[in-house]
């Protein structure tokens, strides 16, 4: 029960970042390009590392545990692509205007033009908080999953989602403050788009749960490795370069990567 608690906690501060990427939008005069840059490589070093180097086998000893050898090693396989081709569909059908992954910066605040077609970007706003609660789904499951099965696990993935949802929280705010004037409104919108990740952990709960034995959690296991290799492939290091600052973003990846492998030895 302790570690269901733990796990609960750990995706509902996950999700709440976005809530700090609306607060940063409204409180700070400039975006911090340098620190998101290195900030979302280091958060895509670690789910790359951790998803590749502890998730992927740890998913694969229970898949051999219950099917044997071979049948089990196939079925990670499938499992982690089946991780990606979720999340890819994911972010196939979400509408083109609402895509978190465009780059938002606090000095646009600045920039609100009053003549700019409001509702256009509220429409956009709004989007945007909608792909990124769909697009935390997972993510919510990921987390519970993983810190379900290993707490140490579990807080750095949590870590590394959290501050990946820092400037999806300024995709949403910037829009809807563009469009309303009203800060409260956008922090509401991007604060709410955040609670996706743990409405995820509570279904994990409430439907995985019952029925998680050594084959339901490999199978899970190894689409979550997938889901994160995407997300860090697909979403992070394109980010983190679209803030201006490509060698920082690879310094970041490796420093992740570090931190994750020095991480995973001191825990033996």
């Amino acid at each position: 029960m302790e570690n269901v608690l733990l796990a609960f906690g750990l995706t509902l501060f996950a999700g709440l970042a976005t809530g700090v990427g609306s607060v940063l939008a409204f409180f700070t005069s400039r975006t911090n390009t340098k620190f998101l840059s290195l900030a979302l490589g280091f958060s895509a070093g670690v789910m790359i590392y951790v998803s590749m180097v502890e998730i992927f086998f740890k998913a694969q000893d229970s898949l051999v545990s219950a099917m044997g050898e071979v049948p089990g090693k196939w079925m990670t396989v499938a499992g982690f692509f089946g991780g990606m081709v979720l999340i890819a569909l994911i972010d196939r059908f979400i509408p083109k205007a609402g895509n978190p992954h465009e780059v938002k910066k606090v000095e646009d605040m600045k920039n609100r033009d009053k003549h700019v077609e409001d509702a256009a970007l509220l429409k956009m706003g709004t989007f945007t908080a909608l792909a990124i609660a769909i697009h935390n789904f997972p993510e919510g499951i990921a987390t519970f999953t993983a810190a379900l099965s290993d707490p140490s696990l579990g807080i750095a993935i949590a870590a590394a989602i959290a501050i990946h949802n820092i400037p999806e929280g300024i995709a949403v705010s910037v829009p809807i403050y563009f469009a309303t004037g009203d800060k409260r409104k956008a922090f509401k919108l991007s604060f709410l788009s955040g609670l996706s990740e743990p409405v995820g952990a509570i279904l994990a709960f409430l439907i995985l749960m019952p029925f998680l034995n050594d084959m339901m959690f490999g199978i899970l296991f190894a689409g979550v490795a997938g889901i994160m290799v995407f997300i860090s492939l697909d979403e992070l290091l394109p980010a983190s370069r679209r803030y201006g600052e490509a060698h920082l973003s690879i310094y970041g990846v490796v420093a992740g990567m570090a931190v994750m492998a020095l991480s995973l030895l001191l825990f033996i």
